[in-house]
């Protein structure tokens, strides 16, 4: 009997996805997913640790019965995103304002579905750990678990993860020898001047005009600042000041982001920031208040582990082709954190071609990879677990 045969069956695994898509939770407060994922894997007879990751995070741990041996974890996320869905799917969200945007409620089934058959067929040397983790979204979960001490809890010789990916065909996958996914900083910006009538802008100190300066002398420090052949993008996404026509506003409010691979770039980009930030608020003569934060470091593979996923996805069924080193993404992820606490890959499966972008309100997970992820999932073990080979 193999392991792909001991899969739930398809139409259980889309139960199990639209169910969790239907009752999308945010960071941290994933308690009726927790519940949900626990009652599936109690049921099905894994041993199970709650409580995790500030409240919602779970992992579930599997002893091969072929003796010890290497022990590894599997990674899913399970929150959601504060979007309005806009699919108008029979099983679309059913909480204003939340949706399951990136596909968590298909990584976390995918994950659920691997653990249910493996139990069935423990034929392996040494320990899975499949970890539910919360709050990827923004919040860092992940390094919420590893602080929490998730490796001194369940040590690991290596840690995996996989992401749908909308704009690559069903059945194809993407791994990165190195770099996936970039370090990911925010930024809170306020500029105070003196606001007046906007027929006497003399008599004021124009935080608009400052601020408008300042969006596009920003943009130099990627274009005229950052090695050419070091990726990085430096975002403003929200200005906000004033509310009337013939008033110049006291303060205006910026919100961005900036992201980049390199860590050394990452901290000068940083510095660099503030400094044009000052400049700017000293030559218009005006006071700023920034409030920069370093969030998510940038997703690096281990190759050696990044070849072993490819292996495993070279002998899956259902995989037809696998994309090597294709140009890594800008976004971020909190897998991140547990890739530098431990070795190990991260790697994309194709949502469809055709796919709605990540994040968007029209965004559906592809169930046809349900049982192809989870078949993935089996063979990454197998090959691991039965070769002794990490």
């Amino acid at each position: 009997m193999t392991y792909a045969t001991l899969i739930p069956e398809s139409e259980q695994l889309r139960k199990w996805r639209h169910d969790l898509h239907r009752h999308p939770e945010t960071a941290f407060n994933e308690f009726r997913t927790s519940k949900v994922i626990e009652e599936i894997l109690v049921n099905h007879g894994l041993d199970v640790t709650t409580g995790l990751g500030g409240g919602t995070g779970i992992v579930a741990t599997l002893q091969g019965n072929a003796g010890s041996g290497k022990s590894i974890g599997l990674r899913a996320d399970i929150d959601a995103l504060d979007v309005q869905e806009a699919t108008g799917k029979d099983h679309a969200s059913t909480i204003k304002g939340k949706m399951h945007a990136c596909g968590h409620d298909g990584h976390t089934t995918m994950l659920l579905g691997a653990a249910c058959a493996l139990v069935k067929n423990p034929n392996f040397a040494g320990t899975v750990h499949f970890i539910f983790q919360p709050a990827e979204e923004n919040e860092g979960g992940g390094r919420v678990m590893v602080e929490e001490g998730l490796f001194d809890r369940f040590p690991m010789d290596a840690i995996y993860a996989l992401h749908n990916w909308p704009g690559l065909p069903v059945g194809e996958a993407a791994v990165h020898d190195t770099a996936v996914m970039a370090a990911f900083d925010i930024f809170n910006l306020t500029l105070t001047g003196k606001g007046c009538h906007a027929a006497m802008p003399h008599l004021g100190k124009d935080v608009i005009l400052a601020a408008s300066q300042l969006v596009t002398q920003l943009q130099g420090l990627i274009s005229r600042e950052s090695p050419a052949h070091q990726p990085a993008v430096l975002s403003v996404t929200s200005f906000h000041a004033g509310d009337t026509y013939n008033v110049v506003p006291e303060e205006v409010h910026l919100k961005g982001t900036m992201r980049c691979f390199d860590e050394s770039l990452r901290s000068y980009l940083q510095q660099r920031f503030h400094d044009t930030v000052q400049s700017v608020a000293t030559l218009h003569g005006i006071k700023f208040s920034l409030d920069y934060q370093p969030r998510y470091p940038a997703t690096i593979n281990t190759p050696e582990h990044a070849e072993l996923c490819v292996k495993a996805l070279e002998a899956t069924d259902g995989i037809t082709k696998v994309h090597r080193n294709i140009p890594a993404s800008m976004a971020s992820e909190d897998f991140s954190f547990m890739l530098q606490q431990t070795p190990g890959a991260y790697i994309w499966l194709g949502n469809g071609a055709d796919s709605a972008p990540l994040h968007s309100p029209f965004y559906d997970f592809n169930d046809e990879l349900l049982s192809l992820g989870a078949r993935y999932w089996l063979n990454l073990i197998r090959q691991l677990m039965h070769t002794n080979q990490l």
